[in-house]
């Protein structure tokens, strides 16, 4: 960031947020290890706290270990069971009331190298620190103005704030073309193949404290961002009840706005990107 954007309100708003996008955890957390292998961690005395050990499936083991010399928690399953694991671990968070929001999806779950080792609710991804991933899509319009949404007040994350063209979470199903796709006709009820110049423009990285589960969360995700132009003729239309809005922004508004603290956190890193900033 160039010494000029440092001393603009939006300059100052940047230089907040992207120490607020790197944050160590709130408490002590321990590494979570599913297959054998770390797949994500909790915080200090959390567990015991809710009687995890005891009320999981009895298929199942979550006992407390040690992990290259620091306390973990192991969570043991027959060959193959690694999902069925950790959803039974989800389902007791969801039972004690310290889950994040239900959707019924399942998110990829990965170890240190990258590699999917099962699947999990996504409600149970912040309180166990598994990283996720999620794409979002810059979408401008011929003359040069960004398309932007306004999130729905029933949004359980961010209600009411505004957010890029399209933002949504990979799927465990879903590479990150078809997440980009499928998330762009549910959000924006735009086909990827009538946008002109589609291309990744760049990623943003998230490591910071999350209120989820009661405080005990940490969010891990790394946000790809893609570019494209919305062609005269197509407006957005919302499919999914997400969306209360969309409308245009020539450049100038939408730093104000970002500035402002109008966007989430998310879009207004994923917009800074796109700005060169």
């Amino acid at each position: 960031m160039s010494a000029a954007h440092g001393s603009t309100p939006f300059g100052h708003w940047l230089a907040g947020a992207r120490q607020a996008a790197r944050q160590p955890a709130a408490q002590s957390r321990q590494a979570l290890l599913a297959a054998g292998q770390v797949v994500g961690s909790v915080a200090e005395g959390f567990l015991e706290q809710i009687g995890a050990s005891r009320a999981i499936d009895k298929r199942y083991e979550l006992s407390k270990t040690e992990h290259q010399g620091a306390p973990a928690w192991h969570l043991q399953s027959p060959p193959g069971g690694a999902t069925e694991a950790l959803n039974a671990l989800a389902a007791v968070l969801r039972g004690a009331g310290r889950c994040g929001p239900w959707r019924n999806e399942q998110l990829a779950v990965c170890n240190p190298q990258g590699d999917v080792v099962a699947t999990v609710e996504r409600g149970a991804v912040r309180v166990l620190g598994i990283a996720t991933r999620a794409v979002h899509l810059v979408g401008l319009a011929p003359d040069g103005r960004m398309w932007v949404q306004k999130r729905a007040l029933t949004k359980p994350n961010n209600p009411g704030l505004w957010d890029t063209l399209m933002g949504g979470m990979v799927a465990a199903a879903d590479t990150l073309p078809q997440a980009l796709a499928r998330e762009t006709w549910e959000e924006a009820g735009l086909r990827i193949e009538a946008l002109a110049g589609v291309a990744h423009g760049g990623h943003v990285l998230f490591s910071r404290p999350s209120r989820e589960g009661g405080g005990v969360g940490f969010m891990v995700e790394r946000i790809d961002w893609f570019r494209a132009q919305v062609p005269d003729g197509l407006e957005p239309c919302n499919q999914d009840g997400e969306v209360e809005r969309f409308d245009l922004l020539s450049l100038d508004s939408l730093r104000e706005q970002v500035a402002q603290g109008a966007f989430t956190l998310e879009a207004g890193l994923v917009i800074a990107g796109f700005l060169g900033a």
